[in-house]
């Protein structure tokens, strides 16, 4: 299919024109105009560039693209060197962030949610962005101990727990993936008991102690892996394209 027709039909799915992010959502560098084979990651780095070569990849549909707000605009250096990759062999790159995050079918909160086996039962604002947030509510408490533990068998990471002082059960958990430990305060206001995020701040530890909040930083990574992959076997599916998951052993 026409790389621009692709483009227009994720567009649209994510419903991308009205979500304000930090960088350029869509068709990112241009390459090939016919799409038979597309791969996705979370992030486009050098490794997953070769990746994507070595597998002839017509797209690279990513959740961490380039031309972030605030970055140096220059192609030098680093930056030279992936979109040089990416223009030699004619790749497409395709990013999306927030709209990847808040699709409520193949987004990584969604997602993340579907791992886990919890069921988001109330969406709310935070960071800035509406219903970034999910929360669901328990029918049976878990301890700290035992949420961490699921969280580590079904990511296959261990994730940091900060518990609070009072070490309390949970009923209500509310989790927004990737760099959202600053909406720990929301979270709180919001009734619930733990919150499940990707990174974690030296501030965070000291929020959770004194808020009486469970925090879990189960990996940026780690927590935004599933979104690039539903996303990218619905295209599969339903445009009959070749497809393949590239990962990265990235421990944040």
């Amino acid at each position: 299919m026409d790389i621009h027709q692709l483009t227009n039909y994720i567009n649209c799915l994510l419903d991308i024109e009205k979500i304000r992010d930090y960088c350029p959502n869509g068709l990112q560098v241009q390459g090939v105009s016919e799409v038979k084979k597309i791969a996705t990651a979370v992030t486009a780095s050098a490794h997953v560039i070769d990746q994507a070569i070595q597998y002839n990849a017509d797209v690279l549909l990513v959740h961490h693209g380039y031309f972030w707000k605030g970055e140096d605009p220059c192609i030098t250096g680093m930056k030279y060197q992936r979109i040089n990759k990416l223009v030699s062999h004619a790749i497409n790159l395709l990013s999306y962030h927030l709209p990847l995050d808040l699709h409520m079918q193949y987004g990584n909160n969604a997602q993340l949610a579907q791992v886990l086996g919890f069921e988001a039962k109330k969406y709310f604002k935070v960071l800035g962005t509406e219903s970034l947030a999910c929360m669901t509510e328990l029918d049976n408490l878990l301890s700290g101990e035992a949420l961490s533990e699921l969280i580590r068998t079904k990511l296959l990471r261990k994730p940091l727990h900060i518990a609070p002082p009072s070490n309390k059960t949970i009923q209500r958990i509310a989790w927004v993936t990737g760099a959202a430990q600053d909406a720990i305060e929301e979270t709180v206001r919001q009734g619930c008991d733990a919150f499940i995020s990707g990174e974690v701040s030296e501030r965070t530890y000291y929020q959770a102690q004194e808020l009486d909040i469970h925090y879990f930083a189960a990996g940026h990574h780690a927590t935004e892996k599933y979104g690039v992959q539903a996303l990218g076997q619905h295209l599969a599916e339903k445009f009959q394209l070749d497809y393949c998951f590239i990962d990265s052993e990235n421990p944040v």
